[in-house]
C-alpha cells in the first residue's frame, strides 16, 4: 500500500494595507503652560496685565515717595506742590544730617549683630522643633503641638510685661541677651518646619535606621540637606523680623551702645519739628540692607515655595 499524503491547505493570505493611520488620541490640556491671567482671550489678557500694573504702580508709589523725600532739602519736601522734582534740585542733607547726629555705623553693627543672632538660634530651635513633631512619638505630643498652634494667636506686645520681668530676673538688662532671646520664640516657624518635614518621603528616614542612624543623625545628615531651600526662606523672614523691630529693643535697653538701628533712628530729633527729608533718609537706610538680603536671596523663597505644598504640587 502506498500512503496518500494530504496537502495542507493554503495558508491565508495576508493583507498588508498600503498606509496605517494611527489612532487618534485626545490631547490632555497642558497645566504646566496653563495661562495665569484671565484666559486666551486677548481683551481678557490685556485686561488683567492692566489691572496687575495699576496695583504694582499702587504699591510702589509711597516706596517712590519716600526715595524722593529722602533726597530732598526741608524746604522742599514740606512743599506739596513738588514733591515729583524739587525746586532746588536734590540733595544729600537729610543723609548728612542724620549720620551726623547719630551713631549709625555703631546701630548698624548691633542689628547685624542681633538680627544675625536670632535668625541662627530661631532656625535651629525651630527645626528641631518641627522635627520633633513631625518624625517622632512623645506622651503629651499632641497637646504640646495644641498649644504652640495657639501661640500664634498670641501677640507679640501682651508678653512684653513677662520678658521684661523675666530679664530683669535673670540680670539681663541692658545686654545683647536681653534683646536676642524673647525674639527667638516663633510658633509659626515651628509650624511651617514641622508641615514641610512631614511632607519629605519616610523611606529616606527608614534607609537610615537601617544603617544605625539615630534621630539627631537623620535630623541633621538627612532631613537637613534636603530642606535648605525652606531655611533659607524662614531665615529671610526671621531676620527681616527681627532687624525691623522695635519695641522690644526699645523696652529692654537703655545703654545708647545696645541701640540697635530702628531704635537709634528715632532718637535723631530736631527742635523745629517734624523734619521729612531726615525721617524719610532714616527709613531709606534702615529699609536699604533688608533689600540687599532679599535681592541676593529671593531664588531660596521662590524654591521654598515651589517644592512644598504651597506651590500647588
Amino acid at each position: 500500500m502506498t500512503s496518500t499524503q494530504v496537502p495542507a491547505p493554503p495558508a491565508p493570505a495576508r493583507h498588508t494595507p498600503r498606509s496605517v493611520r494611527p489612532l487618534k488620541v485626545p490631547r490632555r490640556p497642558d497645566r504646566s503652560r496653563t495661562n495665569l491671567t484671565l484666559g486666551e482671550n486677548r481683551t481678557a489678557r490685556v485686561l488683567a496685565l492692566t489691572v496687575l500694573t495699576i496695583a504694582a504702580l499702587v504699591w510702589l508709589l509711597p516706596m517712590a515717595w519716600a526715595v524722593l523725600t529722602a533726597f530732598k532739602s526741608e524746604q522742599d519736601a514740606s512743599n506739596p506742590l513738588k514733591w515729583l522734582w524739587p525746586e532746588h534740585g536734590f540733595t544729600l542733607q537729610g543723609f548728612s544730617s542724620v549720620w551726623e547726629r547719630g551713631d549709625l555705623p555703631l546701630w548698624m553693627l548691633n542689628s547685624l549683630l542681633i538680627s544675625a543672632a536670632v535668625t541662627a538660634i530661631t532656625v535651629l530651635v525651630s527645626a528641631m522643633a518641627g522635627y520633633a513633631f513631625s518624625r517622632t512619638v512623645f506622651a503629651g505630643r499632641r497637646g504640646l503641638f495644641v498649644l504652640t498652634i495657639a501661640a500664634v494667636l498670641v501677640p507679640p506686645q501682651i508678653l512684653i510685661v513677662p520678658w521684661f520681668r523675666q530679664m530683669l530676673t535673670l540680670h539681663l538688662l541692658d545686654t545683647y541677651w536681653a534683646v536676642i532671646l524673647p525674639q527667638t520664640v516663633a510658633p509659626v516657624m515651628v509650624f511651617i518646619l514641622k508641615k514641610h518635614f512631614d511632607s519629605l518621603p519616610r523611606e529616606l528616614e527608614e534607609a537610615a535606621r537601617i544603617d544605625g542612624a539615630g534621630h539627631w543623625r537623620i535630623f541633621w545628615s538627612v532631613l537637613l540637606p534636603l530642606s535648605r531651600p525652606m531655611l533659607a526662606a524662614v531665615a529671610i523672614f526671621v531676620f527681616i523680623g527681627a532687624w525691623n523691630n522695635f519695641l522690644w529693643p526699645f523696652v529692654s535697653t537703655s545703654d545708647p551702645d545696645l541701640m540697635t538701628l530702628p531704635v537709634g533712628i528715632t532718637s535723631v530729633k530736631d527742635a523745629y519739628g517734624v523734619q521729612y527729608a531726615q525721617t524719610m533718609s532714616s527709613a531709606v537706610l534702615a529699609a536699604l540692607p533688608l533689600v540687599v538680603v532679599f535681592v541676593f536671596f529671593q531664588r531660596h523663597i521662590v524654591k521654598s515655595v515651589a517644592t512644598t505644598g504651597l506651590g500647588g504640587q
